[in-house]
């Protein structure tokens, strides 16, 4: 069961501690500048999941242009993992997507991320594609998948 108090926009006060989410869980890392310019970007919406102390727990980055979107980044805290966070965090990003008419969204997942894959293929997601070689640290495939709005 979750023990997120809230999910918000991400601040800019948040950044910090996004960044140390994503260095934990990415051997591809995002650096923190990647998550602040992204802050400025009409398409994008960040947003984060935070406890009952206000300590960020996990982030969800979506992107969207014209009628699909991207999950381009979802993370959680290492030591909040198995808690529905990440489910938490990509249900409120489909929720979004839906509301703005989004005909399908997209994501990569490592081909090894069994426990991303269950969330995702439960959240409607299919593989319709493979990026060979796509990951560098260490080196894999990432799978491609898509959620059309009549998926869920």
């Amino acid at each position: 069961m979750s023990t997120v108090a809230a999910v918000r926009d991400m601040q800019t006060g948040d950044l910090t501690a996004v960044a140390a989410i994503e260095a934990a869980s990415f051997g591809d890392a995002w650096p923190l500048s990647a998550f602040a310019d992204l802050l400025t970007r009409p398409y994008a919406r960040l947003r984060v999941a935070i406890d009952h102390t206000g300590a960020v727990c996990g982030y969800c980055v979506l992107l969207r242009a014209a009628d699909e979107g991207e999950i381009a980044n979802i993370a959680t805290h290492p030591a909040r993992r198995g808690q529905g966070l990440g489910g938490q965090l990509l249900d409120d990003a489909l929720a979004e997507a839906d509301s703005a008419g989004a005909a399908a969204i997209f994501l990569e997942v490592r081909d090894s991320n069994v426990a991303a894959l269950a969330l995702y293929t439960g959240r409607g997601f299919l593989q319709v594609g493979r990026r060979r070689r796509y990951y560098q640290h260490p080196t894999e495939d990432a799978l491609v998948m898509r959620r059309t709005r009549d998926a869920h």
